[in-house]
């Protein structure tokens, strides 16, 4: 994509607004965060049973609010021995009360009790992570999807990272998404890999997109989560 480009991601979540800066702005796009805002949009109910779909729901409700196209981002755990949970409910899966880390940690918890006796080897999980662009009109512009596959530790571990990325162990490098940098976890994260993606086919969509975007006034464009 020819030229600068200023986008807001309407997110609250600092890391999540790190790990997109890393991918976009590289590309000349700045990323800017929902705290920018004077006033935010309400949060639209996430009530689809797919993350592609709570991404197309969001990045929708964003686009009526606003006015203008609007990105969203959904994503979350799977665990394939709990059949696919906590899936779309990840960020609640042990309640919403609480500060974000408080919350964090009562899911990383929650998910350690059901795993009790599950051998490593039927451990496997993968965070998802679906990107829906849309426009004012709420015609779907772009969209696109990234997996990060792992094993669920036995117990957290790192730092780094933020939700379950203290549990999801990488085998290949013998350390949890949680011990990687913010460097190595967007090189191989569902988010870095659907936001790289996401990239792409805006640059493949060519002038027009970029013509939509660039005639939104700076403050306003919205990538939205």
């Amino acid at each position: 994509m020819k030229g600068a480009l200023t986008v807001l991601f309407a997110t609250t979540n600092p890391h999540k607004v790190r790990e997109l800066r890393s991918v976009f702005e590289p590309l000349g796009i700045f990323v800017r965060s929902l705290d920018s805002l004077s006033t935010v949009p309400p949060e639209p109910d996430e009530d689809a049973d797919t993350f592609a779909g709570n991404a197309r729901l969001k990045a929708t409700a964003y686009a009526q609010a606003t006015g203008i196209a609007c990105l969203a981002e959904d994503s979350g755990l799977e665990v394939d021995a709990l059949g696919g949970a906590p899936g779309v409910h990840s960020a609640r899966y042990a309640g919403v009360s609480g500060t974000r880390d408080e919350r964090d940690r009562a899911n990383n918890e929650k998910l350690l009790r059901a795993l009790v006796g599950i051998p490593s080897m039927r451990r496997t999980a993968r965070f998802v992570c679906a990107m829906c662009l849309v426009s004012p009109e709420g015609h779907v512009l772009a969209e696109s999807a990234g997996t990060y596959e792992g094993l669920i530790a036995e117990a957290p571990k790192g730092e780094n990272g933020f939700g379950y990325d203290p549990l999801l162990y990488l085998p290949d490098v013998g350390r949890t998404s949680a011990e990687l940098s913010e460097k190595e976890k967007s090189d191989r994260s569902h988010r870095g890999k659907a936001a790289r993606l996401l990239a792409r086919e805006l640059v493949s969509q060519g002038a027009a997109l970029q013509a939509l975007l660039a005639s939104v006034p700076t403050a306003a464009k919205v990538l939205a989560s």
